[in-house]
């Protein structure tokens, strides 16, 4: 079940799920071109997805994750939430899209060949769901 598309996490439950987290980089970030990226994760713990995708949207934090570069380099325009849902099912709904960086996020993942995906400039972000 979709919980919608949110930009701020102040508007997102703070129950378990996974996520579509939409990501624009203006400049280059190797080895990734400038343009739009979908980050699909989970949150499972405390907090739930309102605690993590508050990270996420947040500026100056430590580096933990892979996506951390992504977010700290670019603009978090948003994410899509799923209540309950599952963050490799949402990559294989999107298996449609490129694939930037192979093992990208799924590192911990046998079925995924990444967790991120380009968004390419003809699809709006608001099509993918």
């Amino acid at each position: 079940m979709s919980g919608g598309f949110h930009i701020d996490a102040g508007t997102i439950p703070p129950v378990p799920g996974a996520y579509v987290l939409v990501i624009r980089l203006d400049a280059p970030l190797p080895p990734l071109a400038p343009g739009r990226y979908l980050y699909c994760g989970s949150a499972k713990g405390a907090g739930g997805l309102r605690a993590r995708l508050g990270r996420h949207m947040r500026k100056d934090k430590k580096i933990r994750w892979h996506v951390d570069r992504l977010t700290e380099a670019g603009v978090v325009e948003g994410a899509f939430v799923f209540e309950d849902g599952d963050e490799c099912a949402l990559v294989a709904k999107l298996s449609y899209l490129p694939v930037p960086w192979p093992g990208f996020g799924s590192s911990d993942c046998r079925s995924c060949q990444s967790h991120l995906l380009a968004l390419p400039g003809t699809l709006r972000v608001i099509d993918i769901f």
